[in-house]
């Protein structure tokens, strides 16, 4: 009796390959001019089909591009490109699909390698590959209609307060959208790799909790900027001071209050440790006032005269928008060591109190000079020692 050994699936595999290859050789040696030449020719056509879909691509999102893309904040002022990520891995796959057509031109018989593993392994990567692609236009084109949506919105609101709040939370449904995306198609592409995310979305509940508790601060970062945001806290473009640090508001993201201060320094803060926010742009602000004068200066003529320098500024075409109401004359504020102080205050539109107060100064040290007001600064008085009695004598 007679026994045959089976050959490993691998090895079989392996022969397949090896006589496929081989087979796809001896058919391309025989070959006779004319069939290779119109072979060359189609996979020629092939190629440039492949550009021309590349090409069209490139024309589409770039119409895309010109006609809804938002302007970015360069200089000078350029569209935010679409799809750059979709486009990269589309040029791949186009590639490797037109690779893969032009070999079937040539008589690569891809069919004997249907129950290989080296086709299992590329029928895997070529819809990974799609999930990625599908993933990255979602997140791109998923960020430019939330950017437009709440730009659309937000030109349309009632008050520029109300148009910051809705811009504010354009990149926190963004950021909350892409990474929506990106779960999904982490589970599709694990699923695809063979891993059972059944019992992983099981498991996902008990981790996330495990995951809350060891990450209370940010769970209370994101909760608290969202309240903040709700609440009309705080929003992009807003004047703050959180704790010694002041700036202009440039960013809120997920769990981040980005403040950008006069000398270009940017402050990132946590939500959590924002805890006390001093906004400085809601509604109206002040610019407040004090001024010191020598004890020898007339008091009286000097509150006229600051009176009649905001009189002035308020009539000015270039101050009297930036003004909401006239000069507010508190009086004497403070009787200190060698000045006498007065306070008064210019209601203004917010983030113009920081204008308003440079000209005023500079306004009322001019008239003050004019009036014989003297703003009192340090002196230093020597003092000749007495020539000793005796030595006079």
């Amino acid at each position: 009796m007679i026994t045959t050994t089976a050959s490993p699936p691998a090895e079989q595999n392996l022969n397949s390959l090896a006589q496929t290859i081989e087979d796809f050789i001896a058919g391309l040696l025989s070959l006779d001019p004319e069939q290779a030449l119109l072979r060359a020719g189609l996979s020629f056509l092939v190629l440039i089909g492949a550009a021309v879909i590349i090409w069209g691509l490139h024309l589409v999102l770039k119409a895309l591009t010109e006609r809804i893309a938002p302007k970015s904040e360069g200089v000078p002022m350029r569209r935010v490109s679409i799809g750059r990520w979709t486009m990269r891995v589309a040029r791949i796959v186009i590639f490797v699909g037109a690779i893969i057509l032009i070999m079937r031109l040539w008589g690569f018989d891809f069919s004997t390698l249907r129950d290989s593993p080296i086709y299992a392994v590329f029928s895997v990567l070529g819809r990974i590959a799609l999930i990625l692609i599908l993933a990255l236009a979602a997140i791109e084109l998923g960020q430019l209609g939330i950017r437009r949506a709440f730009d659309r919105v937000a030109a349309h609101a009632r008050n520029p307060r109300r148009a910051a709040q809705i811009r504010t939370l354009g990149p926190l449904l963004s950021g909350l959208a892409t990474t929506i995306v990106v779960i999904i198609g982490a589970m599709m592409t694990l699923s695809e790799v063979g891993v059972e995310i059944g019992p992983l979305l099981a498991g996902a509940g008990i981790v996330g909790l495990a995951v809350g508790f060891g990450a209370q601060t940010i769970v209370k970062d994101f909760l608290t900027g969202l309240f903040l945001i709700i609440e009309d806290a705080v929003s992009v473009g807003d004047i703050i001071g959180v704790g010694d640090v002041g700036g202009v508001v440039e960013e809120m993201s997920l769990r981040t209050i980005k403040l950008r201060d006069f000398d270009g320094t940017l402050h990132i803060f946590p939500y959590s440790e924002a805890q006390v926010i001093h906004n400085r742009s809601k509604g109206f602000a002040f610019a407040v006032l004090d001024l010191s004068i020598d004890y020898t200066s007339n008091i009286t003529k000097a509150l006229e005269v600051m009176k009649t320098v905001g009189d002035e500024m308020r009539r000015d075409p270039e101050f009297t928008s930036m003004m909401l109401d006239d000069i507010e004359i508190v009086g004497v504020d403070q009787l200190a060591d060698s000045a006498v102080m007065l306070k008064a205050r210019i209601r203004t539109f917010p983030g113009k109190q920081f204008s308003i107060r440079r000209e005023y100064l500079k306004r009322v040290k001019i008239a003050f000079d004019a009036a014989g007001i003297e703003i009192p600064f340090p002196h230093m008085k020597l003092i000749p020692p007495r020539p000793d009695s005796d030595s006079a004598r």
